[in-house]
């Protein structure tokens, strides 16, 4: 089992930068494909990045390439998501979670955590 937890949201101005952490527990992390997810108020949980076990494969989508990195650092069982440029419409709650595989799909995801509030005014 894998626990969870968020961190780094914040309110910032359009084109300022924030770097989400994900700090997880669980003898599994190192093994679990991990994925950033969003949802905007009225709107349903989006994919943002993923990442494999080895750091060595990520996906993004496409209204983030080139503004966002997904990485992780497994001896600290932490994955993170830098992002650059943001946009109003980037204003959301992040979740992280946890998959057995590299996957875009929210259904493939076992594990979330709570969520972090990031607002980026105009």
């Amino acid at each position: 089992q894998v626990r969870l937890v968020e961190s780094g949201g914040g309110l910032v101005q359009a084109g300022d930068s924030l770097r989400l952490s994900c700090a997880a527990s669980g003898r599994t992390f190192s093994r679990s494909a991990m994925g950033w997810f969003r949802q905007a108020p009225g709107k349903e949980r989006e994919f943002v990045a993923t990442i494999s076990w080895s750091g060595g494969t990520t996906r993004y989508r496409d209204s983030v390439k080139g503004r966002f990195t997904i990485s992780r650092d497994n001896a600290k069982n932490t994955v993170y998501l830098q992002m650059n440029s943001l946009k109003p419409e980037d204003t959301a709650v992040y979740y992280c979670a946890a998959s057995q595989s590299l996957s875009v799909y929210i259904n493939e995801y076992d594990y979330w955590g709570q969520g972090t509030q990031v607002t980026v005014s105009s």
